[in-house]
């Protein structure tokens, strides 16, 4: 894994892998205590981060390989920047996704011509799922982030970052992402390594599933208690990958951990004041520079929106804060 291997996922996704905005609003800079730039990934296709590592797997992937379709396991955001991709290159792919899943998110993976199989996330292993099917269909796994291709992908958005803060003229900052594996965080820590090292990356996660922040801490992969029970679904995940972890342990700073009323406020706050729409696994990061400006150490951040793929209640419940 290597800078080199995000360029070329970077020259593969011109003209289809959109260059999202880098947003900024004088109120959140006033209740973060800093210049804030919010990167919208929410805007991408598919509504998330994940189509870049989708496409980036799908269009590196050998010809005869890809066209016999490709298997993913997701809880919904990688699911759809795989189906999308597959359907793309017009090849099948079967996504594996937690029952309790979003509607929205299961229901446009179907919409986007993928087969889904659904699966208990408390009581089953979904990479055992993922490897059983593999096998027996001939189809290619699309890990979520511990893989390379993937990573190269998620790390096309730390490209776009150094090249609009250069824009901005932002010399120094933090970049603040939100952290499931790591596959998008350890992507943007490597591309800004080289075309921005003057910032330092710093991960966002849910308080209690706060795994990468742990293991950054004590230095080795620590796993999650549980894997249900959090607003952030797109996030959550059993512990940081193998691939992953090694490049956030070199290249990131101390994690932030976020609570729920904090992700559901930092929601709110992206639709009152930018007009998007974020789902609560993509505000995390936000939250973290709005509500943790303490334990941060420059006067510029750059937050990641990593997702927008958000049920109907949960965003109103986010609304309700406003109140």
């Amino acid at each position: 894994m290597n800078i080199e291997m995000i360029r070329a996922a970077y020259a593969r996704g011109k003209g289809t892998v959109r260059r999202t905005p880098l947003l900024s609003s004088p109120f959140l800079d006033e209740i973060a205590g800093r210049k804030l730039f919010l990167k919208a990934e929410c805007l991408q296709h598919t509504g998330s981060f994940k189509f870049r590592g989708g496409w980036s797997a799908l269009s590196g992937m050998e010809p005869d390989k890809r066209a016999k379709g490709v298997i993913a396991f997701s809880s919904g955001n990688h699911a759809q920047g795989v189906a999308l991709a597959a359907k793309m290159h017009g090849v099948s792919a079967v996504i594996i996704m937690p029952e309790d899943a979003p509607r929205v998110k299961i229901e446009n993976t179907r919409a986007l011509g993928a087969e889904v199989v659904l699966y208990d996330r408390g009581s089953e292993d979904r990479d055992l799922i993922g490897d059983k099917l593999s096998k027996e269909r001939g189809l290619t796994l699309v890990k979520p982030f511990d893989n390379s291709f993937v990573i190269a992908g998620q790390g096309t958005c730390g490209i776009e970052i150094a090249e609009q803060a250069k824009e901005e003229g932002i010399e120094r900052a933090e970049v603040i992402t939100c952290c499931g594996g790591g596959g998008l965080t350890s992507g943007i820590a490597m591309a800004l390594e080289s075309d921005a090292p003057n910032f330092k990356v710093r991960t966002a996660e849910p308080v209690g599933f706060d795994d990468v922040a742990r293991s950054l801490h004590t230095g080795a992969i620590q796993r999650n208690n549980a894997l249900t029970g959090s607003i952030c679904d797109a996030i959550i995940t059993p512990q940081p990958g193998d691939l992953t972890f090694p490049i956030m342990h070199r290249l990131c700073g101390a994690g932030f951990a976020v609570s729920e009323e904090e992700t559901l406020r930092a929601m709110a706050l992206a639709f009152e004041r930018l007009r998007v729409v974020i789902e609560p696994g993509g505000a995390v990061a936000l939250a973290a520079a709005l509500f943790h400006g303490s334990d941060l150490n420059e006067d510029t951040v750059i937050v990641t929106a990593s997702g927008g793929n958000v049920d109907k209640d949960v965003f109103m419940r986010a609304l309700a804060t406003l109140e």
